[in-house]
C-alpha cells in the first residue's frame, strides 16, 4: 500500500561532539539520504526538521539536524526513527519501497487466483525475492524479475505475477 510516509531509517549514535547523528538506513544505499532536505520524526509528518547535511558514512548515514548543536542535543535523538515523506523520493520506474509492498495481495496474472499477500523481501544482490504468504500461513519464495513480476500496484495494493513452474503446490 503506497504511503505518504516511509522510514528512512534509525538513529543509532552520534558522530562527533557538534551534533551529527548515526543513521542506520533501511534503503538500499546511503546515498539516497542526500536528495531530502526534510525529516521526520513521525510517520505522519507532523514533526519535521530540516537537514542541513547529510553524507554518506560506510553503511551508515551521518547527518546533521536544524538545531541538533551538540553530542547532548544528539544523543537525545538515540533510537528514534526517521521518515521521509514518499513524494519527495525519487524512485526509478520498476521501483517500489519494500514498506509499500509488503501486505499486497499476490494474483496469478492469467487467472486472477489469489497466491496470498507479500510478507516480506529479502535482498540477494541479483534480485529481491518477495516472501508470499498464504491463507494458511504456508509461505513461498519468489524472484522479483521481470519475468515472474507482470504488474505492481501499490495504490490499489495488489501485485500480478507469473510464477515459475514449481513454485506453488499446484503449479502446472
Amino acid at each position: 500500500m503506497k504511503k505518504d510516509y516511509l522510514e528512512l531509517g534509525q538513529i543509532v549514535g552520534t558522530h562527533g561532539i557538534k551534533g551529527e547523528i548515526r543513521v542506520n538506513p533501511w534503503c538500499d544505499s546511503p546515498d539516497f539520504a542526500k536528495g531530502f532536505k526534510t525529516v521526520y520524526f513521525d510517520k505522519k509528518g507532523n514533526q519535521s526538521v530540516k537537514v542541513t547535511a547529510c553524507r554518506p558514512h560506510g553503511n551508515v548515514i551521518l547527518m546533521k539536524l536544524e538545531n541538533v548543536n551538540s553530542i547532548n542535543d544528539a544523543e537525545k535523538l538515540k533510537n528514534r526513527m526517521l521518515y521521509i515523506k514518499r513524494d519527495d523520493a525519487n524512485l526509478p520506474d520498476g521501483t517500489w519501497f519494500i514498506e509499500e509492498l509488503i501486505g499486497c495481495t499476490v494474483f496469478d496474472a492469467d487467472t486472477g487466483k489469489e497466491y496470498g499477500k507479500i510478507s516480506d523481501v529479502s535482498p540477494t544482490g541479483a534480485n529481491d525475492v518477495w516472501h508470499i504468504t498464504d491463507a494458511n500461513s504456508n509461505e513461498y519464495l519468489i524472484p522479483s524479475i521481470k519475468e515472474v513480476v507482470i504488474e505492481v500496484n501499490v495504490e490499489e495494493n495488489f501485485v500480478k505475477i507469473r510464477p515459475m513452474k514449481g513454485i506453488f503446490d499446484n503449479a502446472d
